[in-house]
């Protein structure tokens, strides 16, 4: 009987590092995942401050063909006025 108790121990201790491998594996996954969510996010932002940059540039050379260039850019309309052409 003492061989059955001890048996009954090893399948407890057996089945406590099955679930101890199975979360840490869950947990890498899941790390895995984030770290390629957020590799993707990082690389878009980027790419959304590369276009706004361009943007900005865009928008400096058309105000410096229009003869605006020293005006400073309205403060509470930022898109619309570029697209008006000067008369």
């Amino acid at each position: 009987m003492v061989h059955t108790d001890g048996h009954d121990s090893e399948d407890t201790k057996q089945s406590t590092a099955d679930m101890t491998a199975f979360v840490q594996n869950l947990l890498q996954q899941m790390q895995s995942r984030f770290q390629t969510m957020s590799d993707s996010i990082i690389t878009k932002i980027d790419d959304m401050g590369g276009r706004i940059n361009e943007l900005e540039q865009s928008i400096n050379d058309l105000r410096a063909e229009m003869g605006v260039e020293g005006t400073p850019p309205p403060a509470s309309k930022s898109g619309d006025e570029p697209k008006t052409p000067a008369s």
